[in-house]
């Protein structure tokens, strides 16, 4: 078994790292706020009090963060993974969401260290992460990603290569932004549902079984038919923004306008001056009401 490093331990990450525990891996995990690893610990788990700590001698370093800031934050510095004498031709697993242009930098510093980077962001839900059945999106080497393959398996139900690294940042920025335009649109909908006086739980059954189901919209929808964004959140409006911002970005260096996502960016952006940017994404709704009470009030 290998001794890996995890950093970052959110929704996500949490289920992830006590995939690899119950592998059998030495793992020994870093968060911010410590009381998030107390549980993991107690299965087995070392607690470090940096990310360099964590990675000290590891086979494997993964990160599970919010963005690039704190990405960043975990791989460089005095106490950052890449100051951590590693393994050699030890594994660099990134696998937040990240801008495909810091992802790009850090490949470069971590294979200057002698270290295989794989670029790995993921697909579904924290109980799909606490019960190994992620997608995982990889931008890598064919030969380091075959490598890793063993130290994965404990976390997913497959993998998509989509080819070097970078390529799976970019899938993963794409869908998202295509996931923001689909449920800010959805939420519009509902709002003019709600205007013509329809039955929204009737429209919600509608929805599910119509053309324009995706499980990010029917998950979505029935949020917002149960104004249910408070608890239990799956994916905040905040990171659903920065999601989209980095998104947009890749567009444009593309030489894509993006004009769609950039009108989801919009409704997340006025979602987040509403001051609701850290509950459920499906709060988006409530920013597409604040446009129609703006519009009658111009009336």
């Amino acid at each position: 078994m290998a001794k890996i490093a995890f950093a970052g331990l959110g929704n996500m990450g949490r289920g992830m790292a006590g995939c690899l525990l119950s592998a059998g891996h030495d793992v020994h995990v870093w968060n911010r706020t410590r009381s998030r690893a107390d549980a993991l610990a107690a299965d087995g788990a070392r607690v470090a009090d940096s990310p360099r700590a964590a990675a000290e001698g590891a086979d494997a370093v993964f990160v599970m963060v919010g963005d690039d800031v704190a990405s960043r934050a975990v791989w460089l510095g005095d106490v950052g993974v890449l100051a951590a004498d590693l393994t050699e031709g030890a594994f660099a697993v990134e696998c937040s969401t990240l801008s495909r242009e810091w992802v790009m930098d850090l490949s470069a510093r971590v294979t200057a260290r002698g270290l295989r980077y794989i670029d790995a962001p993921v697909t579904g839900l924290p109980p799909a992460a606490a019960a190994g059945e992620l997608v995982l999106l990889v931008g890598a080497d064919t030969a380091d990603l075959d490598a890793v393959r063993p130290l994965l398996a404990p976390l997913n139900s497959e993998i998509f290569h989509f080819g070097p690294v970078g390529t799976g940042t970019a899938y993963k920025l794409m869908i998202n932004l295509m996931g923001a335009v689909q449920i800010a649109a959805a939420a519009e909908g509902l709002v003019i549902a709600e205007q013509a006086g329809l039955d929204l739980d009737q429209v919600r059954q509608a929805i599910e079984i119509g053309q324009a189901a995706s499980p990010q919209v029917v998950r979505n929808v029935a949020r917002m038919v149960a104004d249910h964004h408070d608890t239990d959140i799956t994916f905040s409006g905040r990171l659903r923004l920065k999601d989209v911002g980095y998104g947009v970005q890749l567009a444009r260096d593309l030489g894509v306008d993006a004009r769609f996502g950039q009108v989801a960016a919009r409704a997340y952006d006025e979602l987040v001056d509403m001051g609701a940017g850290d509950v459920n994404e499906s709060k988006v709704i409530d920013a597409a009401r604040e446009k129609l009470v703006g519009s009658e009030g111009q009336a």
